[in-house]
């Protein structure tokens, strides 16, 4: 006996349904990803053309790493529409109405688009940690040099600045964790009262007795003009390697794992981890959202289609669609400033408008 025989309408329609939404939601995807990447590239190529030796090979590039990010970010819109799409076109053939009177109810309609939106959430969470976050760390750093060559690793934490008592430390370039850190283009200014004194320049440095290690330093005396060249040198005691590795941690940038190990370190280290939090349950969350799509773009799926409020009912579907993203980003960003709490930020509006959507849902089988 087949424990799914009641979730769905049949096997038939189960697989012509799930066709149907699939199909037309990529093609929705397709469709938005050559609009939007055209006007993207347009408003761009100027400024990636700009860069002295730049030219076709830099824009598809620039395309390369700016589809992955269009297509994360427009997946849900496309399933939405692909939701409407589908729901409109089985009305409009009164095979809903043919399925309501065979026995199935408003849920087994809806089944089989969940499942497929399943499917989507579990792609698109696989293609946002494999794919988009590398194309965001390295669009970001491409964009970092106004599209010139990208210095060393993607992974490298770039113009750094920390305080060290009245001085100030600047690195170009930090990686690494704990005592494996290293800092490239290191720079240390002296003050006393607030005045410079001196200057000491360094190619590297390492973590060694509370404080960071420079060899072949040259310290520049602002008092006298002269250069010291000094083989090696302890300076900045008490900074921590995590002033450097964690200055500046972008979520878009991370895996859900090294996010993870990221706010750990934080947490070790006293700093505010807030809105990396609300980040890292967005990973989780925002996939779902795909989820979603079927049961907020059903309404357009039940009533008449000669009543004349078809179209009504689409755009309410579609009206409900924008609300959960407007809510989700509006949630998101008060987890960001600290007003909600991270998991609350990045959990509330899913499950309000899950919520919402099955009431609808509820309503339109009654």
């Amino acid at each position: 006996m087949n424990p799914f025989a009641g979730f769905f309408p049949s096997r038939t329609i189960a697989l012509y349904m799930g066709r149907m939404f699939l199909t037309r939601s990529f093609a929705i995807l397709a469709a938005l990803v050559l609009i939007l990447m055209t006007l993207d590239l347009l408003g761009e190529s100027g400024n990636i053309l700009a860069h002295p030796g730049n030219g076709d090979a830099q824009l598809w590039r620039y395309t390369s790493l700016r589809v992955p990010q269009i297509i994360a970010q427009f997946l849900p819109f496309a399933v939405l529409l692909g939701t409407l799409v589908t729901f409109v076109t089985l009305n409009q053939n009164s095979e809903v109405i043919s399925m309501k009177a065979a026995g199935a109810s408003a849920h087994q309609i809806l089944a089989p688009l969940v499942v497929v939106s399943m499917g989507i959430a579990a792609i698109s969470f696989t293609f946002n940690e494999r794919v988009v976050v590398r194309s965001n760390q390295t669009l970001n750093a491409w964009q970092a040099v106004d599209y010139g060559p990208i210095p060393g690793g993607h992974d490298i934490m770039r113009n750094v600045w920390v305080l060290s008592g009245d001085d100030v430390m600047e690195a170009q370039g930090a990686d690494g964790r704990g005592s494996g850190t290293r800092i490239a283009g290191v720079r240390l200014f002296e003050r006393e009262n607030g005045r410079l004194i001196a200057i000491t320049s360094a190619r590297s440095g390492a973590p060694a007795e509370g404080g960071w290690r420079l060899t072949n330093a040259r310290r520049f005396d602002v008092t006298t003009g002269k250069e010291t060249v000094i083989p090696s040198l302890i300076v900045a005691r008490g900074v921590k390697p995590e002033q450097f590795t964690l200055a500046d941690v972008s979520p878009d940038e991370k895996s859900l794992g090294t996010l993870g190990i990221a706010i750990a370190d934080l947490n070790g280290a006293g700093r505010p981890t807030g809105p990396l939090e609300a980040g890292w349950w967005h990973k989780l969350s925002g996939p779902l959202s795909s989820v979603l799509m079927p049961l907020l773009g059903a309404v357009a799926a039940f009533g008449l289609a000669r009543s004349g409020r078809l179209f009504v009912r689409a755009v309410i579907g579609m009206a409900l669609g924008f609300a959960y993203f407007v809510a989700d980003n509006f949630a998101l960003a008060m987890g960001n400033l600290g007003a909600y709490p991270p998991f609350l930020a990045a959990w509330a509006p899913f499950i309000l408008f899950l919520l919402i959507g099955e009431a609808v849902l509820i309503r339109s089988e009654e």
